[in-house]
């Protein structure tokens, strides 16, 4: 029973595929996600891991959905903060939706722990990458504040 949940819709000038690169494929995501990039062979039942710069691995679970460019869900465990990783596993589902030139994006970050850890960081984060997601796309250049992984982490 999910008992936390985070939603939000944004729309990029894009094409889906291109979205849809832009949310799974290295070469995207160290520009607008903290030089952090995404290992998985992207179908269902395949292990999925985001890495952060120095080696480590900052996030990991499943890939549950894998429908390109339309739909993609995994679970999502929080590995590199000891605090967040003891909640297990939420759950995080990719929708796009082509609406005239723009794709509608909408991100749905789910928990079964009521006041999760987990869902009150992403609900910080998750709004300022995809906003650096969008400029990326539709100007060339993220935001400069999300291209660098935070000192200290």
């Amino acid at each position: 029973m999910v008992k936390s949940r985070f939603s939000y819709v944004t729309y990029i000038r894009t094409s889906p595929e291109r979205l849809w690169q832009a949310l799974i494929e290295p070469e995207f995501t160290r520009q607008y996600w903290a030089e952090t990039w995404q290992e998985s062979e992207w179908h269902p039942g395949a292990s999925w891991r985001l890495m952060i710069p120095d080696g480590r691995v900052g996030d990991s679970g499943e890939i549950l959905q894998f429908e390109p460019p339309q739909r993609l869900v995994l679970t999502w465990r929080v590995d590199f903060m000891p605090e967040m990783r003891a909640e297990g596993f939420t759950t995080l589902t990719y929708e796009l939706q082509q609406l005239g030139d723009s794709v509608k994006l909408t991100l749905l970050h789910e928990s079964d722990h009521l006041d999760s850890k987990v869902i009150g960081a992403v609900s910080e984060g998750w709004p300022h990458l995809l906003a650096s997601l969008k400029s990326l796309l539709e100007t060339g250049k993220p935001l400069e504040e999300t291209t660098r992984w935070p000192e200290g982490l």
